[in-house]
């Protein structure tokens, strides 16, 4: 009777996958498969070595990498000052880092553009300092600006995570055997805490290759990443078979990911707080 009941539980989540999650990606493998006549084709996906998307891709690999690597300098120290707070101040520095990410990501990258503007704030008060005007929107440098303040969160939590679950007797037995503090972080807390990095690496890097609402607004349009093809495929060029096929490519890249993380997280510590 029980066992009844959780599957009859099960069932609103089964048919959120089906239609959201399962139907879209039949719908994406056959548009990316297809033509407009309906024949099969590997021509959509072999776009990718075009010119103009192989460096699409290129630049958002690159970009996507560097946000990834200043997220994890960023993130691991703040992610240990935090596991070492006291109870009471760890949730309230907790909640003010979250809370960022309860506002829409469209204001959030918006706040950006009004401040990285010509005539925004940021200049406002280097002019009002006599101090000279940072040229940085329309640039590649916004762009990894607005990736590293939308996704840093997304660092900080699983390795927060994992640093938390660490038993501190452990850290203790490393000192007490004669490591020092460098000695202990690179022998015990770096190898333990793994399995956060990569899944803050992978929450981090895959969102960052796949944006185009960042690289349209902060980048101006005029620095074209993979997800604005793909985006322009679909919206401007109504070319939903082109898009898909692009987009297939891009999944390979999330399902390499997803194989990393499970290699290195197989206990899922660095997923979920």
């Amino acid at each position: 009777m029980k066992n009844k009941f959780v599957k009859w539980l099960s069932l609103p989540y089964a048919f959120w996958s089906i239609a959201f999650i399962i139907i879209p990606l039949v719908m994406v493998f056959y548009f990316g498969l297809t033509t407009k006549s309906g024949k099969f084709t590997f021509s959509n996906i072999l776009s990718i070595a075009l010119p103009v998307h192989f460096k699409a891709l290129l630049i958002a690999l690159l970009l996507s990498l560097i946000s990834t690597i200043i997220c994890l300098l960023l993130s691991y120290p703040l992610a240990m000052i935090l596991s070492n707070l006291n109870s009471k101040n760890n949730k309230l520095m907790i909640l003010i880092f979250v809370l960022p990410m309860w506002m829409n990501f469209l204001l959030r990258t918006l706040a950006w553009q009004t401040l990285l503007e010509n005539e925004g704030v940021i200049n406002t008060i280097l002019k009002a300092f006599q101090l000279p005007a940072l040229k940085i929107i329309n640039t590649p440098y916004a762009i990894v600006f607005g990736m590293i303040y939308n996704f840093l969160p997304f660092m900080v939590l699983p390795i927060y995570n994992v640093l938390c679950k660490i038993d501190k007797n452990l850290l203790n037995a490393a000192r007490d055997l004669g490591a020092n503090e460098v000695q202990t972080f690179l022998k015990v807390t770096l190898p333990l805490s793994v399995p956060g990095i990569i899944s803050g690496i992978t929450m981090v890097f895959v969102p960052a290759l796949t944006t185009f609402v960042i690289s349209e607004m902060l980048g101006g349009s005029k620095i074209l990443l993979i997800g604005n093809v793909i985006e322009q495929e679909f919206t401007t060029n109504s070319n939903w078979h082109l898009g898909s096929g692009l987009s297939v490519v891009l999944m390979l890249f999330i399902v390499i990911s997803m194989i990393i993380t499970a290699i290195f997280d197989k206990d899922g510590e660095g997923s979920a707080l």
